[in-house]
Parts: C-alpha cells; structure tokens; sequence
C-alpha cells in the first residue's frame, strides 16, 4: 500500500520534520488563511495534542470551539469509520439517506423552537448564519438585517457584512446592502456606570429609537445577535436585554435569530445558551462543536418560519454530507451520557474562580466574564476598558504555547485570553493549563 503522505515522510530529528512542515505550508498555502502559532500537531486525544517529536500540549482552544467531546473519541471515529464504508455521499436534494433525517430529528429534540421546530443542515457557520437570513428575508418579505458591533457571522461575503471587526474584512468590499449596526450591550466596555437594569433600559431604548431614524421596522427580516459574543471578547448579553429584543421582535413582525455557532453544544452549560437565558429565538445558527471535527453546521427554527424559504433556495451540495452526519449523531450521544452541560459549569465555577483570584492580585486584569464553559479575562492597564494590553496579551499566548498550553485570544483589540477547552479535560490538566496562564500574566506585571 502507497505511503498515506508520500511528500511527507518523517525525517529523522522530529523538530526537523515540524519545520519543514512549517516551510511546506509557506510555500503552498495562500498567505491569507491564519498561521496563529507554530505549533505542529501529528496527533490528538482527549484534551491532549501531539506534536511530531511527543511533546504533549495542552489544547485550551478545541480547534476554536470544535472538540468539546474531546479529540478522536473513540465512539465518534468509530461512527465515522462505519459510515464511510456504507455511503460517503450522494446529496440530500436528489436522495434522502438516515443519517440526514437522524440529525434533524436529534436536533428538534434538544433544540425546540417552541411547539413545532425544523431543521436544515449545511456545512459551517457562515452558511447557516446566511441561510438563517434568507429564510427571515423569504418568510417576512423584508431585506434589512440588524446585527451588532462586535460581532462575527462568518467570512463569506455577507457573513463579512455582518461581522463588525475589520481587519476579517480588508480589502473586501463592497459589501452586502441592507445591513445595520448597533453597539452589543456590553456592560463592560459602555456601562457608564450604570446598573445592570438601567443599562438594558438605555439599550432597548437606543434600539427603539433606531427603528425611527435609522431603519423602519416594516424593514426589518430580522435582527442577528451572539448571545455571548464569541471572537468579539466573550460578552454575555444580559438576559433582560434578549428578553427585551424578543418583545421588540414580537411587536414588529421581525425574526430574531441567535448565532449560537461558538456557544452551542454544551460549552455554556446547556445544548443552547437560548436555553440559560429563556429566550426562544425564530431561528438559530449552529455549527463548530456539532460535528466532533467534521464539517457540518444547521439551522434550527420554527417550523412555520423555516416553511417559509421556497423550495429550492436553501441548501448545498454538501450540507448533511451522511459522513458528518454521523459524526454528529456520534458525537451528540458522548455528550450526553457524560452529561457535559453539568460538566461545563463545574469547569466554568473553577475557571473563573481562578481568573477572579488572578483579578484580586494584579491590576492588570479587567473583567473576568463567560458563560458556563466559555469563559475569558480581559487585560487592560490598570483595569481601564480604554487602555486595551494587546501587546501583553500576545506575549502571553505566546509563552503558553511555548510551555505547552494552547491558548487563543479574542476581542477587538485582541486583549481577551479566551477559554475553549475540551469539556473532557481532567482536573488535571485544567489546572495545569490555569497555572501556567496565570504564572505567566503575573510574571509581566511586576
């Protein structure tokens, strides 16, 4: 049998073969697709990488949010294995196949949109955030789109619409039409001092008065909202504020749709962070943690809303691909018998008492924030909002991987260190990963 990678062959000396990879990669792929760090990795388990020489890293990045069952558990490369022996693929719009109908009924079952809920599959999360918007557009009859700074939706050209932080969008343009912006109900950043109630009332009203001098509401598809901002910086929206977009939706005829793309799947200790809010929204976008490492993303919605696309206007060649599907199903059953959502708030509880901890001792930390799982800490001088620490924060990642933590960061002015660790990480590890992140914080502020 031909070698797997005849190109690739492991030379020798191990660091040798990951720098060549590393040249390899330079020479071949387009300079544009992200190179966050140099870490090679030859395999994975659990909460664990590999690289080529052994040398184990701690993943507290999960592929950006994608392994939160753990890398290559063994009941979903089993699934996999099982199904690319029976069928690889043939296209939902021109066969049906179990796998496809499966998921959806899976999904119904943990995501209900209210009485009656439908689903389509497709293969990321800026498919799904765009189909979300065409099926708003095609059952309200009206084009405008509200989303909200901070936010990111994908970078297809109307997903780069939706995104608020430019440097995804450089040189880009021009973008789609009919798209308006508001501020995210960030406490932290545009609280002003206010109470959490007196915040929401400023927001909502902000909003309100943006359906007279900005869009009428008769325009409005929808309105497009993270309820925790993901790459924006971990941002929990305050429920009062979703339950008010839900009022305001209500009362317009707009659909709301939730980008639940990062918060999805357990990583904020329930299937949905609707859920831990207790706001239903019209539709929803999911992808990342579904598929334990394939391609496949959904749209989960009302049912008489979804019903509203026409026939042959949503969909792909690939979306459900039966692979992935099962992969997914695969994947959806490991979570729940280790009941990740509960896990996720017990990992969540002792990460942020960590990082509070880290906050009681240096001024160098803003806001510790998240929800369930998802959590993040901001570093800004002095704690000031307005005097982001990016440069240290990238020096911190940077140290981290070079100790063997994989960390990730976030937010506008990339100073967030965010935490999207595998929910299957041991104690262990956690604090192993914990401490070396903090030792290295405070190591640059005395």
């Amino acid at each position: 049998m031909a070698e797997l990678y005849p190109a690739a062959l492991p030379a020798a000396d191990p660091h040798h073969a990951a720098a060549t990879l590393l040249e390899r990669r330079a020479a071949v792929v387009a300079r544009g697709v992200p190179i966050g760090s140099d870490i090679v990795v030859a395999s994975a388990h659990g909460a664990i990488l590999v690289e080529p020489d052994g040398r184990e890293v701690i993943d507290m990045a999960a592929g950006i949010g994608v392994m939160t069952a753990g890398h290559c558990h063994p009941d979903v490369v089993a699934a996999v294995r099982e199904q690319v022996g029976l069928l690889q693929h043939t296209c939902i719009h021109i066969a049906t196949y179990e796998p496809y109908v499966a998921l959806c009924e899976r999904l119904v079952e943990l995501l209900p949109h209210g009485a009656a809920t439908k689903v389509m599959l497709v293969n990321s999360g800026a498919e799904a955030v765009e189909n979300a918007v065409k099926i708003a557009r095609q059952f309200t009859g009206r084009q405008g789109v509200l989303c909200f700074t901070g936010g990111f939706h994908g970078r297809t050209l109307l997903g780069m619409s939706l995104t608020s932080k430019v440097v995804y969008k450089a040189g880009s343009g021009p973008f789609a039409p009919e798209i308006y912006r508001l501020p995210y109900p960030d406490r932290f950043h545009n609280g002003d001092g206010l109470s959490e109630r007196a915040f929401v009332a400023r927001e909502l009203a902000r909003l309100r008065a943006s359906l007279s001098d900005m869009v009428a509401p008769t325009s409005l598809a929808a309105i497009l909202i993270e309820p925790v901002l993901g790459e924006g910086g971990f941002v929990p929206a305050p429920a009062a504020y979703l339950e008010g977009l839900r009022a305001i939706c209500d009362e317009h005829g707009i659909g709301l749709i939730f980008d639940e793309v990062q918060t999805g799947f357990c990583r904020t200790g329930a299937w949905g962070a609707y859920q831990r809010f207790g706001v239903v929204p019209d539709l929803s976008a999911w992808a990342k943690a579904l598929g334990g490492g394939m391609p496949i993303a959904s749209v989960v919605g009302k049912a008489h809303v979804m019903d509203g696309a026409v026939p042959g206007t949503i969909g792909g060649t690939y979306g459900g691909n039966p692979v992935a599907c099962a992969s997914a199903i695969a994947n959806l059953r490991v979570m729940e018998e280790l009941d990740l959502c509960a896990r996720a708030d017990v990992l969540g509880a002792h990460i942020r008492e960590r990082f509070e901890a880290l906050r009681s001792r240096t001024s160098i930390v803003g806001d510790v924030r998240g929800l369930g799982a998802m959590l993040a800490i901001e570093l800004c001088h002095d704690g000031d909002p307005e005097r982001p620490a990016g440069d240290l924060t990238r020096e911190v990642i940077a140290a981290c991987r070079a100790r063997g933590v994989l960390i990730i960061g976030c937010g506008v002015h990339g100073n967030v260190i965010r935490v999207l660790c595998p929910l299957v990480i041991t104690d262990a590890q956690l604090d192993a990963a914990l401490n070396v992140i903090t030792e290295e914080i405070e190591g640059r502020c005395v």
